[in-house]
């Protein structure tokens, strides 16, 4: 009994005390259920629904994702940066593989693209950057604008080059130039395509298009064009390293296996590029001649040293040709470590290949579809040089590039070490195989080596390759060696031939067996490839090359040349 009373003592006592905390309560004016409710969660202060980012906390930003996030359009776009403490973030709103260097080409996007990859006025009806314009007559009015970003992109302000009377003496062709305004910069004599070229500039700020049209009539002027702008194809300019990383491309191409029948040796590749380090372990008697078409004093560049040891590396690094012989020709510089070209830098570099004795030339560059360069390259063809070049980092919306998109250049694509299509790779009918060109182990200047992509360095992979078969046969020709890359290359993505790998992945040992060492015609099948044979159903394809049964010397065969105005289907 006592305990019960106990019990219910205590029982009052507490009573009491909830009741004289009510009181309190009650007389301060707090509500007891949200003091219960801050008892169970902290107070969370929303004031605004806009977020912010505070100062002091490191964002966490993917700078990949935040990339592909950015939308780049022709006009400048307000961007309000009031909360954002951009110091700290760090980030630059760009496309993805815009990054590392400027080779989107043109600078417009895609849905503002012509076919031809001239720049519109307004944007596609379809407003996917296929290359078709809804609207015709928009489309033809938009190719004459003069809007900056696309003249920047696509040429030199105020330069022609033009063809012009050979017959006419410096003196002349000064006078010509002043009389409609103009600056001769340098013209000179291409027995390449025997004619002679000037390069020109307005000295009076006329409107470009009335320049032209009254330097074109003159009797002393052939044609007229502009100067074309030209970018290495590379993706990545990162501060080279130190290391002796492996190389995977090394064993995709079948490097080792086609090395023990063929190393390049006694075969000259001339590599149209930006300067190249000859004095570099990787490169050490390798460079046999030089030719500066920029007449500059630069000195070598981290995109032409790469380039180079793609296709000669001998000492830490392996080249596809090791024993080849380079022509190093300057025709990319520029300030701030960039490198660019225009076409008249780009025809003397193709003369100097043709007049010096070259084999094959290795242009990772692309451009405009170029008249003159087209014409070039056609006379080159002619002589039987082998012409390899990259496809473009343009992306899968990009119009054609060129010389990759011309008939007579082997246009090469990227994969990386899973085969997979390097994402900046142009496609197109155009392509004729692919080869590494991510992430790949290259020298740099000054003793020091590079990690770096783009399908620049694929095509240096492929004229490499290119010069093991002419090792292994001198009399091979041009056609039957662009046969024998693809009939020996390993396909990859859909069966048989596409617009991503072309035929495939180029497969050197394969190459190397099916062109035997004597004069006889190679067996373009070799054993042992892995290529998933579909050339006979091709052969009826409409606009499919005819490239069966090629000879590999002889005086009397056709000529590979194209006109310049002939679609650039393989």
């Amino acid at each position: 009994m006592t305990g019960k009373s106990e019990s219910w003592m205590r029982a009052g006592a507490c009573a009491s005390s909830i009741g004289a905390a009510l009181l309190v309560a009650s007389c301060l004016g707090v509500e007891v259920a949200q003091a219960q409710a801050i008892m169970r969660t902290p107070t969370i202060s929303v004031p605004s629904r806009t977020p912010t980012i505070s100062p002091s906390i490191a964002p966490r930003v993917n700078p990949t994702l935040s990339a592909r996030a950015v939308s780049v359009d022709r006009g400048p776009r307000p961007i309000t940066t009031a909360r954002i403490p951009s110091a700290r973030i760090g980030l630059t709103p760009v496309l993805p593989y815009a990054r590392y260097s400027p080779n989107l080409y043109p600078a417009c996007t895609a849905p503002y693209r012509a076919a031809d990859g001239e720049c519109l006025a307004q944007a596609n009806a379809g407003g996917e950057g296929s290359g078709k314009s809804g609207n015709k007559k928009s489309a033809r009015k938009g190719r004459g604008n003069n809007t900056p970003v696309a003249v920047n992109q696509r040429s030199f302000g105020g330069e022609f080059v033009a063809e012009i009377d050979g017959s006419l003496s410096v003196t002349e062709a000064d006078e010509l130039a002043r009389r409609h305004g103009l600056a001769r910069v340098a013209s000179e004599n291409f027995p390449l395509i025997g004619a002679t070229f000037g390069l020109f500039r307005i000295t009076d700020g006329r409107p470009v298009e009335t320049v032209r049209r009254e330097f074109a009539a003159d009797g002393g002027v052939r044609s007229v064009q502009p100067n074309f702008r030209y970018v290495l194809q590379d993706q990545k300019s990162s501060v080279p390293v130190e290391g002796d990383p492996a190389q995977y491309a090394l064993a995709k191409l079948r490097l080792p296996q086609a090395h023990a029948l063929a190393r390049g040796a006694n075969v000259t590749i001339a590599v149209i590029d930006s300067g190249i380090d000859a004095k570099h372990p990787e490169l050490a008697n390798s460079v046999a001649d030089h030719f500066d078409a920029l007449g500059s004093a630069e000195g070598p560049h981290v995109h032409g040293t790469g380039i180079a040891g793609a296709i000669v590396a001998h000492a830490r690094l392996m080249g596809s040709a090791p024993e080849a012989r380079i022509i190093a020709i300057r025709a990319f510089g520029g300030a701030n470590g960039g490198a660019e070209s225009s076409s008249y830098i780009i025809l003397r570099s193709l003369n100097y290949a043709a007049e010096h004795g070259a084999q094959i030339v290795n242009m990772s560059f692309a451009g405009p579809k170029d008249a003159i360069i087209e014409r070039a390259i056609a006379a080159t063809a002619a002589r039987g040089l082998v012409l390899i070049a990259a496809a473009g980092n343009a992306g899968a919306k990009s119009p054609p590039l060129y010389p990759a998109a011309n008939p007579n250049v082997i246009a090469v694509s990227a994969t990386d070490q899973q085969d997979r299509l390097f994402t900046a790779s142009n496609r197109g009918n155009y392509i004729a195989v692919a080869a590494p060109g991510v992430d790949i182990f290259l020298p740099a200047p000054a003793g020091k080596y590079q990690m770096t992509s783009g399908t620049s360095f694929s095509a240096a992979h492929v004229s490499g390759v290119a010069a093991l078969l002419l090792e292994r046969n001198h009399a091979l020709k041009p056609e039957a060696l662009r046969m024998t890359l693809a009939k020996t290359a390993r396909d990859l993505g859909s069966p048989g031939r596409d617009d991503l790998f072309g035929d495939g992945q180029a497969d050197a040992f394969a190459a190397v067996m099916a062109v035997p060492a004597d004069s006889a015609t190679p067996v373009a099948a070799a054993s042992g490839t892995t290529k998933r044979e579909d050339a006979e159903k091709r052969r009826g394809e409409p606009g499919t090359r005819a490239v069966e049964q090629p000879s590999l010397s002889g005086s009397d065969e056709k000529s590979a040349v194209s006109q310049a105005d002939r679609p650039a289907a393989r």
